[in-house]
């Protein structure tokens, strides 16, 4: 066990980048990396698909920006699609794992991240996983006649083998969304990647092919990582508490999902690490060719967005602060 203030064992960093928004937000994340947690001593794993049958066009980075990753200290891991792509690139971070080195624990992360402080200060516990808890009620959608969230909940633990009495938090009521296991799948830790790996891809797959009856009106696509999540998590003794709140999408790291939503919500501490290590010549020669970065952060269009939200009365759902943005035509991904 690590206690408040101890700096966890040795781990890698997992990250998803390819040809696009992914390659530019990759590098974001590195310089941040870099620059706020410079005695992170794990390795900085920057996982690519490769062309092949699941994609339609060539998949892969830039070779600019491959080359900027690895003058920051990342490796590349390229691995292949078997199962999804194109039609769910989502599925990019259950398959990456496979190519993962298990001498260590890893760190997945989405691309759209921001490191904001020393990352090995989090107190990871690696032999029980967790993942964010900055969510939404997204899924399921219950239907006025439908099942509720417990036997929908239920049903997915049933298929699958596992208990789900101790997955609840129990300080939530009977069917309301936060009771059950739910969780944002923009950062997710164990202690063994292929293993983690090969369990999330057993599981998804089998919510996709072999949906319990309870599934047949919820749409599973997009969100079909973050069905399939919680149910590893707990297969492998993690899920709810694993991980003091705070940390991770709090003062460490920042899950941002997108540039407008970023300036629009976030603290003025995440606004002025992007600017900072967005900086430099090197970086932002490259980041310019990306639109929303261009504009939002140098070209100032991130500033006008937040001018139009008081940072402390927001909207109370995501989708509020999305359609505002859009109005004024400043929404950009």
């Amino acid at each position: 066990m690590f206690f408040r203030g101890s700096m966890s064992e040795v781990f890698n960093i997992v990250i998803v980048a390819q040809a696009g928004r992914l390659e530019y937000e990759a590098l974001v994340f590195a310089a941040s990396l870099r620059a706020k947690s410079p005695k992170f001593k794990g390795r900085l794993l920057v996982c690519e698909p490769q062309p092949g049958p699941k994609w339609n066009s060539d998949p892969r980075m830039g070779s600019e920006v491959r080359e900027a990753l690895e003058s920051m200290g990342a490796e590349i891991l390229p691995f292949a699609n078997e199962h999804f792509g194109q039609d769910y690139p989502n599925g990019n971070k259950i398959e990456c794992l496979k190519v993962v080195p298990t001498d260590r624990p890893f760190v997945f992360f989405d691309t759209d991240t921001l490191v904001l402080d020393d990352i090995r200060k989090v107190p990871f516990d690696f032999d029980r996983p967790a993942a964010s808890m900055r969510r939404e009620s997204t899924w399921p959608q219950i239907e006025l006649y439908g099942p509720g969230y417990h036997a929908t909940w239920e049903s997915l633990y049933r298929q699958f083998g596992l208990e789900m009495d101790s997955a609840l938090d129990k300080t939530w009521p009977e069917e309301f969304w936060r009771r059950y296991p739910y969780f944002n799948a923009g950062f997710f830790y164990h202690r063994d990647a292929a293993a983690f790996g090969a369990r999330y891809l057993e599981i998804a797959l089998g919510i996709r092919d072999n949906r319990p009856a309870e599934l047949v009106c919820q749409e599973i696509w997009p969100w079909l990582d973050q069905i399939a999540l919680p149910l590893v998590l707990h297969s492998f003794g993690g899920g709810f508490g694993a991980l003091e709140d705070g940390w991770l999408d709090g003062r460490t790291t920042c899950h941002y999902r997108v540039l407008p939503l970023l300036y629009a919500r976030e603290s003025e501490a995440v606004i002025s690490v992007i600017e900072e290590v967005t900086a430099p010549n090197k970086i932002k020669k490259i980041l310019k060719n990306y639109e929303p970065i261009k504009r939002m952060v140098y070209q100032g269009r991130g500033k006008k967005v937040r001018a139009l939200f008081d940072q402390n009365d927001l909207p109370r759902k995501e989708q509020g602060i999305r359609n505002r943005i859009k109005k004024e035509g400043f929404w950009m991904r």
